[in-house]
């Protein structure tokens, strides 16, 4: 960045951005409460571990790193708290493990796998060369979301379920479960409405099937080999023309790669996205993905009541 750029962005760019994040937040008091929340969980984070696990048990992916981490972690220990069981974790490096990182992962989530940037970028090299696919490789350097599709499936085999971090179990997650016991077709949990971005009309006459509606990426099941990645390169290229970019393009795709499939959509009633104040408050259903305003509460809250 230029001196005339760096000065731009310290005096204009970033006074307003904190003015605007103070705004969203509801004030300079409550964005102070959220902010020590954020830093509280942090904190307790570092006290949370899971039982050993191993090969033999069920798997849970996640692609996580520095900053997501200790969201990584209160996700994951919910799930083993509800479960009552070991879970195999299998960690995707966004980019930011360290040494530090890597120790603690293997001490909080004794045998979990940990698939490094330096492994993923080889394997990807291979099986996403940059001459065949500019799209995709300039996507994954830019555009972060599109590795939870990428860098966990691409060259791999079998199912996996993906989980965001920002999320939190309260009950067993009967459906879930019984999915990785025998995944047959792919999984996902349903948003509040479409967020998509790009139109059904487009989407659809790109994969010529009808898109389902709703489907949010916050868990989402697919078998690695499946993917069609020539489909993808194509799809990005002529959605973006057409459309632009989008912040939702990895749910769109995710969207599309499913379509004309059956599949098992998480009850609605039980895998809440976007939940609200009360139920935040006094969870009832199994799992709650805190997007939106739902986060601030997600960050004063709703943590504290998993330890």
């Amino acid at each position: 960045m230029s001196f005339l750029g760096k000065l731009a962005y310290k005096t204009l760019y970033k006074p307003k951005s904190f003015v605007d994040k103070i705004k969203k937040q509801g004030g300079i008091l409550n964005s102070l409460k959220i902010d020590a929340g954020k830093k509280a969980m942090q904190k307790a984070s570092i006290n949370l571990s899971c039982p050993q696990a191993s090969s033999n048990d069920l798997q849970i992916h996640f692609l996580t790193g520095k900053k997501f981490w200790y969201q990584t972690v209160f996700c994951a220990y919910s799930l083993v708290k509800v479960v009552n069981k070991p879970i195999q974790f299998v960690f995707y490096d966004d980019g930011t493990f360290d040494a530090k990182l890597i120790e603690d992962a293997k001490s909080q989530f004794p045998g979990c796998i940990i698939h490094l940037m330096s492994e993923i970028d080889e394997r990807l090299a291979k099986s996403l060369p940059l001459d065949k696919f500019p799209i995709l490789n300039h996507k994954r350097k830019i555009y972060p979301h599109i590795k939870k599709l990428t860098d966990v499936h691409c060259g791999l085999e079998g199912w996996k379920i993906v989980l965001d971090s920002d999320m939190l179990f309260f009950k067993y997650p009967t459906q879930m479960m019984e999915w990785l016991e025998n995944p047959i077709v792919p999984f996902f949990i349903l948003d509040i409405d479409n967020a998509y971005h790009y139109s059904f009309e487009l989407m659809e006459k790109l994969t010529n099937q009808r898109i389902e509606r709703n489907l949010n990426v916050g868990a989402i099941g697919l078998k690695s080999e499946t993917i069609d990645w020539n489909q993808l390169e194509q799809w990005i290229g002529i959605m973006e023309g057409q459309e632009g970019k989008s912040y939702y393009l990895e749910q769109a795709l995710s969207a599309m790669i499913v379509s004309g499939q059956e599949l098992e959509l998480g009850s609605k009633g039980e895998y809440i996205v976007l939940p609200q104040k009360e139920e935040i408050l006094n969870p009832t259903k199994s799992l709650h993905h805190y997007v939106a305003e739902a986060k601030e509460w997600y960050l004063k809250e709703a943590w504290k009541k998993i330890i």
